[in-house]
């Protein structure tokens, strides 16, 4: 055993000496010395929590088959194309509509949210059409005008339903019938869908430059209705438009974006490397380098502020000019630099006091961050497994996703009577398209249409796609903790193989990694479903509980409101616990090869003797791992603001011209936290591993 890792905490040693009388105990047994031939987590495996694992093989077979239902009855063109008044796809190719991909309203008037134009059916008529309309015209408008020429009629026949051709229909009639739209409004298209052109002039809403028009009845109509049966579709063109310049930039500036997260991973992988010969020097300058940064950012965001706090106009509030596609808008605010300025004050103070009262335990996570650097540099491979963990995670959220789509787009076209009048008794009653023009309904309610409605059906499956859904969700969750399960108990088996080896590297298995995910895989597949279903249970209920939030907003039942909080917080320090004690667990398992239940009491009796030094190092692990992580992050994200803002003379002819700088510079600032997150994660496993294995090696001392 190595020495060294015997000089982590002497005090830690001396305390389980003197308590040696607490080892007689019955989870500890009677006392013994500790055997220098134990193996940790190679010999004596068999199988554990049998009976969990057969249940997550028959769920993973009924998973596969809940797939293949949806995909039987599903029909993905629901979800891609929009659906016009008789069901059919508009775009879709083979069929009439190839060519008009854009679904057209009659009556935009009538649908008072844009919730209902996405996702429902708006109670007015609407088909497939290849183009917009461009100019404002009225149904009377082109009567009046096709008398002289039929121009008028060529342009507006293109927005009547097919086959109609007959101008000279009285206008009632039209109308009662929909035949026709009333009139039609200069449009574009969004989300394949005909919404009015709105633009705003000189602070005015306005449509074509107009802001009143009339309809085919000659009522006054202002643009202030269209916006109200469209409300919210002007932020979501302009969400476009933004969206639209985003993607441009992201295709002129890719290459460098990929320059600069290779250049995350080369410098995360460098840093790790050097902690095995310079962690302690390392690992100060992180914490100097990133208190010295954050206080640059202190002083500059002062002297921003002191600038503009003495400039005309500059004490707007960021809630008085609201959201800005230009965010250099917001850099011309005092407040702006203000909040900036108490943040990191915040931060800067938060890492000094933790500096300062656990001084001693920073030097302790040094030395355990050295040893797990040293395990690190003997079993590269493991800096490569989150990559594993990451394609089976995209398998995981494909499946998902697609299974998601088909079962939302199960159903057969169901039908509805559209009535003309209120007070038809047909109104909102299912009806066959095919035989509805010998009922009598159109006789009862003159004007009623039999047009499509939604998605459905009355079959079993379709009365429980609800319940479908829910547990495609359930088992999806439970998946994806399992992959998260299945990795630490891999990477932990990895790396505890390394500390009970006696000589360093002889005694190191071949292949490290491979031997602790074979180990996983046929030993512990069980266990580490049952630990990963527990979590997603807590997952599912939290779900459960936004959903309910989310419907209860607005609501004035404050009790029921404060009740929900209370729920909300509870199972999220649930799920925050249940993951700490999981991890634990599978590196119990890793080591000892128990079962879920008997690892996890190991674990967390284990942790409860050693409570205080177990969350101080494990706090401060995290902390000087999330430091390196800011700093590879911020170096990488200093280089790319330089480049972006063309303030690097050598390379300024080659900086792509963007609309928005701040759209790659966040992409390989984040990307390159993600990177340096990825191998730190590794990292983190390998000190918990390391940590646990030392404090089971004591345990027996």
């Amino acid at each position: 055993m190595p020495s060294n890792l015997d000089t982590l905490d002497n005090s830690i040693v001396q305390s389980e000496m003197a308590r040696k009388s607490d080892f007689s105990s019955p989870y500890y047994g009677e006392p013994r010395k500790f055997d220098p031939t134990f193996r940790g987590p190679i010999s004596n495996r068999s199988c554990t929590d049998v009976f969990c694992c057969v249940i997550f093989i028959i769920v993973i077979l009924g998973y596969i088959a809940l797939g293949t239902v949806a995909w039987l009855h599903g029909d993905p063109r629901k979800v891609i194309y929009p659906t016009d008044s008789y069901g059919q796809f508009c775009g879709q190719k083979g069929t009439p509509n190839a060519k008009k991909s854009i679904l057209f309203y009659f009556n935009i008037l009538k649908c008072a949210n844009p919730a209902v134009l996405i996702n429902l059916q708006c109670p007015t008529t609407q088909m497939c059409v290849s183009k917009c309309p461009d100019r404002f015209a009225t149904y009377t408008d082109m009567q009046l005008q096709y008398q002289i020429t039929a121009a008028p009629w060529e342009y507006y026949r293109r927005f009547c339903k097919p086959g109609f051709n007959n101008p000279t229909k009285p206008v009632a009639q039209v109308l009662r019938d929909e035949d026709c739209p009333s009139m039609i409004v200069p449009s574009r298209p969004f989300l394949q869908r005909c919404f009015p052109d709105f633009i705003t002039l000189n602070g005015t809403l306005t449509v074509a430059k107009r802001t009143h028009f009339k309809d085919a009845l000659d009522k006054a109509r202002s643009v202030t209705e269209l916006r109200d049966a469209a409300n919210g579709i002007t932020g979501l063109v302009d969400a476009k438009e933004v969206g639209m310049k985003i993607v441009e930039d992201y295709a002129a500036s890719w290459n460098w974006i990929l320059i600069g997260l290779v250049i995350a991973l080369v410098v995360s992988l460098i840093f790790i490397l050097l902690l095995r010969f310079t962690a302690g020097l390392l690992l100060w300058f992180t914490i100097i380098a990133v208190i010295l940064v954050i206080a640059y950012g202190i002083w500059h965001c002062y002297l921003e502020f002191s600038l503009l706090r003495q400039q005309p106009g500059a004490d707007v509030t960021i809630v008085d000019i609201g959201f800005q596609t230009d965010v250099t808008v917001y850099l011309h605010l005092s407040q702006t630099w203000l909040i900036f300025l108490i943040a990191l004050c915040t931060i800067e103070a938060s890492i000094l006091i933790i500096l300062i009262f656990l001084r001693k335990r920073v030097r302790i996570a040094i030395a355990l961050l050295r040893e797990g650097s040293k395990a690190v540099s003997y079993i590269m491979s493991t800096l490569f497994y989150p990559i594993i963990t990451f394609l089976l995670l995209a398998i995981c959220i494909s499946y998902f996703s697609v299974t998601s789509v088909f079962l939302a787009s199960s159903g057969d076209a169901i039908y509805k009577v559209m009535a003309a009048e209120p007070n038809c008794m047909y109104a909102n009653k299912t009806c066959d398209p095919e035989t509805f023009n010998k009922t009598n309904v159109s006789k009862t309610c003159p004007g009623a249409q039999c047009t499509f409605a939604f998605y459905g059906g009355e079959t079993p499956y379709h009365r429980y796609l609800f319940i479908l859904q829910l547990s495609n969700l359930l088992i999806f969750l439970w998946l994806v903790n399992f992959i998260i399960a299945l990795g630490q108990c891999t990477l932990a088996g990895a790396f505890a193989s390394y500390y009970w080896a006696r000589r360093k590297p002889q005694d190191i298995p071949t292949c490290p990694l491979f031997s602790s995910f074979s180990r996983a895989i046929r030993y512990h597949t069980g266990s580490l479903a049952f630990g990963a279903l527990i979590l997603a249970l807590v997952q599912m209920a939290r779900i459960i509980l936004e959903y309910l939030d989310s419907k209860l907003k607005g609501a004035s039942n404050v009790a029921a409101r404060f009740l929900l909080c209370c729920l909300k917080c509870c199972f999220w320090c649930l799920e925050r616990f249940i993951k700490f004690m999981n991890r634990n667990a599978y590196i119990m398992i890793a080591i000892y090869g128990k079962c879920f239940c008997t690892s996890a009491r190991d674990a967390f009796c284990l942790l409860m003797r050693n409570v205080v030094r177990v969350a101080v190092l494990d706090r401060v692990t995290d902390f000087l791992l999330f430091l390196g992580k800011v700093l590879i992050a911020g170096s990488v994200g200093v280089i790319a603001f330089f480049f972006f803002t063309h303030k690097i003379p050598i390379v300024q002819e080659d900086v792509p011209t963007l609309h928005y700088y701040w759209v790659p510079l966040l992409t390989v600032i984040c990307g390159s936290y993600l990177i340096a997150h990825g191998f730190f994660s590794v990292y983190a496993m390998c000190v918990d591993t390391l940590f646990l294995c030392f404090l089971n090696r004591l345990r027996q001392t």
